[in-house]
């Protein structure tokens, strides 16, 4: 098992700038989530040891969630990993489950346009109001919902024949264990 980032298994070959927005992306999760894990860790310790918690770490680690929520769910488009409901598609021809699919990403970006256009509306309202620990402007952890909607969009873009003929980028589990 390797400590890097998965490889990409696609049936085609990415360009040297998806792979470099696919590799920013992965490694701002990666950044996030170490991030967070250490705060979290750094905040009990301190609390049972010291008797003393750093009041702001719960706030930040609830806005660094909402980014890695939103900004990794494009990456997780690109593997295949969101819950879907594929049963009736499996008894429709070739032709129609394609048609099927094309359809459904169609409808997915109009829903990321609309999330990025009310999220950015969210972050204008919020702007001039301060969270209550950090003291910073409420529209920066905001920002993540209109962010990661462009994000998810451009993935899904990026990624959109793939994603009509089912082809994810990263193999199932049990097929990279035996690679």
């Amino acid at each position: 098992m390797s400590s890097t980032l998965p490889t990409i298994a696609s049936p085609r070959k990415l360009s040297t700038a998806e792979r470099a927005f696919v590799a920013a992306n992965q490694w701002l999760i990666i950044g996030l989530m170490g991030s967070m894990a250490v705060l979290v860790f750094v905040n009990v310790v301190s609390r049972y040891l010291f008797n003393h918690s750093i009041i702001w770490v719960e706030e930040l680690t609830q806005y660094q969630m909402i980014w890695v929520t939103w900004t990794g769910a494009g990456l997780a488009l690109r593997e295949g990993r969101h819950v879907a409901v594929d049963v009736l598609e499996g008894w429709f021809p070739p032709l129609l489950q394609r048609i099927v699919r094309t359809a459904i990403a169609l409808i997915m970006l109009a829903f990321l346009v609309a999330l990025a256009w009310y999220g950015a509306q969210i972050v204008a309202f919020s702007w001039n109001q301060e969270t209550p620990m950090m003291g910073i402007r409420t529209g920066i952890p905001y920002l993540g919902i209109p962010i990661g909607a462009v994000v998810f969009g451009l993935h899904l873009l990026l990624f959109f024949n793939d994603f009509v003929g089912r082809r994810f980028e990263v193999a199932d589990e049990a097929t990279a264990e035996a690679g």
